[in-house]
């Protein structure tokens, strides 16, 4: 019997995996794995509508604000497209369109599924006024900038009949060619590659230097237009907006036909399935729209799906390899990760010759041995996971696998703490760990180093140029030109991104340091009340404990750590190398509720993303700590809150939902 319990941790598990496709670019799962997770919710909300609520993934659409951007309402909402993978699923689709336009003479537009990013462009009298993402369907990203930059968006519209307002929905992408191109300079610089056209084009477009993202050459294409646009232009079809977008100079899809039945629908499928490989650009199946703007505007939306257009997607890919070996990786903080060593084959647009076996748990599920043969698949973002195991195939000579006893790379017995699924390494001067904290020392959270990704500092590492953080601004132009592929350009970008990294804000500079315990806005707290680095080592555990919102686990880790003679070598170093940690002034408004009140976030907001939140409530007066204790006067609680506020509901903090909290603000 289902109960709500199942249904909430299933909403949980599908916001997992949103944040995991739309934030971080990593999905764990396909395309399709996901809608049938969904669909799983979708038949729990029909037999128990007194569950649903407006969190639910049912209701919102997926994709997340990015952080570092203006936020922007949209005039009318972007929403999602519900999915299909089957011809029968179109034919439902289509019949329930004759239920509600209660009429036979209506036909569909159809047209390809750009695999990008969703983007809003707005012109004002023919002027390239505004872009923006998706973001939650409501709001989305500013990047008017970067949209600017794409070399193939009009600046300004051509034509006789300029409309004095428009605004057009359509996709940002990466052209195979131009991903090659920016992979095989990033294969040079010895940096990590994209994994996929997706992932670059998003990275391109989100980043906050608009002059970096021109220079990748991302390009758009046009498919819609908004509600409020529609009205005014009279138009009256979905097959009239390339003509139209075509008489503006608005770039668009010429890949698109006028169906009046299933039949030509799946006719033109099979043609686009055909055809998929010699495209210049990646999609991922075709959208079906009802024709009439208003029909389309008369049936309208349900949730966060138009009623009126579904998405018929292709099957992911997948292919037959042999597992040649399981190894294991040791992360940053000392997780031990089996991979599959797989004989290389060539899937989805890749030579796929590895993939992540994520956990023990994850090898025995599958009964996965070294020498099977195991189905792999890799559709769309999707990394490359091995699906299942063939079992008719598997030889007599196959070997089990399971985890090691000690790590494979400093020999230290591994633990697993009770509770959790990974297993780790616990020694912290374990090699591979410290060569993971240089990684994380140098990544976007942290330093923010460009141009010194994992295979950079892997390389400096075995030529023995770095050892530490601090060894990282010691490097010359002689000793990185001896690494695999640097010539004068790379060498060049590669310094300057490390001088340029010196200038840090004292919050990032302590994250850098990767002290236990101290996240985000316990890191913002410490800065601003210390003020500076130095004085930050020397408070004590009692001096820490005044500050409110840090805690004594905290307290005790952060005077552990600056009392270790090591760490206070190491931080002098970097200092006296010129790393220059600044404090960041907030404004503050006086007189406000949440004047000197401490706030702990946890969960996925819908309006705001947590940085944006945190900023707002330090405006007004208030603190934000990442661990709920007695001090703690509120808890922000999202989408997914996890254990926060299960400890905030013991402690009898008082816990405020998203509305709450925009009421208070």
């Amino acid at each position: 019997m289902t109960t709500i319990d199942h249904y909430q941790k299933l909403c949980l598990e599908i916001w997992h995996h949103n944040r995991l496709y739309y934030l971080q670019h990593a999905p764990e799962i396909s395309d399709e794995e996901y809608d049938v997770l969904l669909k799983k919710l979708e038949q729990m909300e029909r037999e128990h509508p007194e569950w649903v609520t407006a969190d639910s993934p049912t209701q919102k659409v997926n994709e997340e604000l990015a952080g570092g951007f203006k936020t922007v309402t949209h005039r009318t909402p972007m929403l999602s497209l519900a999915n299909s993978y089957s011809k029968e699923e179109i034919e439902d689709f289509i019949k329930r369109i004759q239920k509600l336009v209660e009429k036979k003479d209506f036909t569909f537009s159809v047209e390809l599924k750009m695999d990008g990013i969703a983007v809003s462009a707005l012109y004002d009298n023919g002027h390239f006024k505004r872009g923006v993402t998706r973001g939650d369907g409501w709001q989305g990203d500013d990047i008017t900038a970067n949209m600017a930059a794409i070399n193939n968006l009009p600046k300004i519209l051509t034509g006789s009949h300029i409309p004095e307002l428009l605004e057009v929905r359509g996709e940002v992408f990466m052209p195979h060619a131009v991903f090659e191109s920016l992979n095989e300079e990033k294969r040079k610089n010895e940096e990590p590659l994209y994994a996929n056209p997706r992932n670059a084009a998003a990275g391109s477009l989100k980043l906050l230097d608009s002059k970096e993202s021109a220079r990748r050459n991302i390009s758009v294409v046009f498919y819609g237009i908004a509600e409020e646009s529609s009205a005014t232009l009279n138009l009256k079809h979905q097959t009239d907006l390339v003509p139209f977008f075509d008489s503006l100079g608005l770039p668009s899809l010429h890949y698109t036909a006028h169906c009046k039945n299933i039949d030509e629908i799946w006719e033109f499928a099979e043609k686009i399935r055909d055809l998929r490989h010699s495209l210049p650009f990646d999609i991922d199946g075709i959208v079906i729209k009802l024709n009439n703007f208003k029909d389309q505007k008369r049936i309208g939306v349900t949730g966060k799906n138009p009623r009126w257009a579904i998405a018929y997607k292709f099957a992911a890919e997948q292919a037959k390899t042999k597992v040649l070996d399981i190894t294991v990786q040791v992360g940053r903080t000392g997780v031990l990760t089996p991979v599959a060593e797989l004989q290389p084959v060539f899937l989805a647009g890749s030579t796929i010759a590895r993939a992540t076996l994520h956990n023990e748990e994850e090898v025995m599920r599958k009964e996965i041995r070294i020498g099977d043969t195991v189905i792999i698949e890799k559709g769309g973002d999707v990394i490359p996971k091995v699906v299942e195991v063939d079992f008719a195939m598997r030889p007599d000579h196959t070997r089990s696998w399971h985890m090691p006893k000690h790590c494979p790379v400093c020999g230290t017995a591994v633990v697993k703490v009770e509770g959790e699924v990974a297993v780790r390494c616990p020694n912290e001067f374990c090699p591979e760990q410290q060569i993971r904290r240089l990684i994380y020392f140098a990544g976007r959270d942290a330093m923010d180093i460009e141009n010194l990704g994992e295979k950079v500092i892997f390389h400096l590492v075995d030529k023995g140029l770095i050892k530490t953080a601090a060894d990282i601004y010691t490097l010359t132009e002689t000793e990185v030109s001896q690494l695999p592929g640097f010539k004068e350009k790379s060498i060049y970008n590669l310094l300057t991104s490390i001088n340029r990294s010196k200038d840090v804000t004292l919050p990032r500079f302590i994250m850098a340091l990767g002290i236990k315990h101290i996240g985000t806005g316990t890191a913002e707290l410490l800065a601003s009340k210390s003020g500076s680095i130095q004085t930050l080592m020397k408070m004590s555990v009692e001096d820490l404990e005044q500050i409110e919102g840090v805690g004594e686990k905290v307290a005790h880790s952060a005077v552990q750590f600056f009392q270790d003679p090591k760490n206070r070598h190491e931080i002098q170093r970097l200092l006296e190398l010129g790393v220059n940690p600044k404090t960041v002034e907030v404004q503050v408004y006086t007189g406000h509720p949440f004047q000197g009140k401490i706030f702990v976030l946890t969960g996925s907001l819908e309006h705001y993303t947590r940085s944006a939140a945190s900023t707002l409530i330090k405006e007004r007066g208030g603190k934000v700590t990442d661990s709920v204790s007695k001090k703690t006067d509120y808890v922000l609680a999202g989408v997914d809150p996890g254990s926060k506020l299960d400890k905030a509901q013991q402690l009898g903090v008082a816990v405020l939902d998203e509305a709450v909290f925009v009421g208070m603000l």
